[in-house]
């Protein structure tokens, strides 16, 4: 058994459209983004996470980022069902969606989303989102986690 292999960094994603969980990956491992790994949408993504928490001995995401496409508040209902868990864990949340405004971000946050970020149908713009999911990702990082 391969210690350092079972403990790599991943991060985990809960997104309700296969296409766009697909595109959305291939763009965060383009910008150095770890493993991702796909936990479908809310229900499945919500029943996954929880049993990945409730193991003390998994392998914990680093970043879970959540996309939920299946209505206007489907990302807001799904980070407050979560918002404890994964509080209690420390592993940060961040949601993708449409742009929104200050109230609709507040919102977010105030369920328990670290950071929000936006869909854009314009791929340089999508691609700097991506950018930046990588980048609170990095910035986020247990620093006792470092050579392990």
């Amino acid at each position: 058994m391969n210690d350092y292999v079972e403990n790599m960094p991943f991060v985990a994603l809960v997104d309700d459209d296969q296409h766009s969980a697909h595109l959305l990956t291939r763009m965060l491992l383009a910008h150095g983004s770890p493993d991702i790994q796909w936990y479908g949408g809310a229900a499945d993504g919500r029943l996954m996470l929880a049993n990945v928490l409730a193991n003390p001995t998994a392998n914990w995401p680093g970043l879970l980022i959540v996309d939920l496409k299946a209505h206007s508040g489907a990302n807001l209902e799904f980070v407050a069902s979560i918002q404890s868990l994964a509080r209690q864990k420390g592993v940060p949340v961040v949601v993708m969606t449409q742009p929104l405004d200050r109230a609709g971000r507040d919102a977010l946050h105030e369920a328990g989303a670290s950071a929000v970020f936006f869909r854009h149908a314009e791929l340089d713009a999508y691609r700097r989102e991506a950018a930046g999911i990588v980048s609170f990702w990095a910035r986020s990082q247990r620093l006792d986690a470092v050579g392990m």
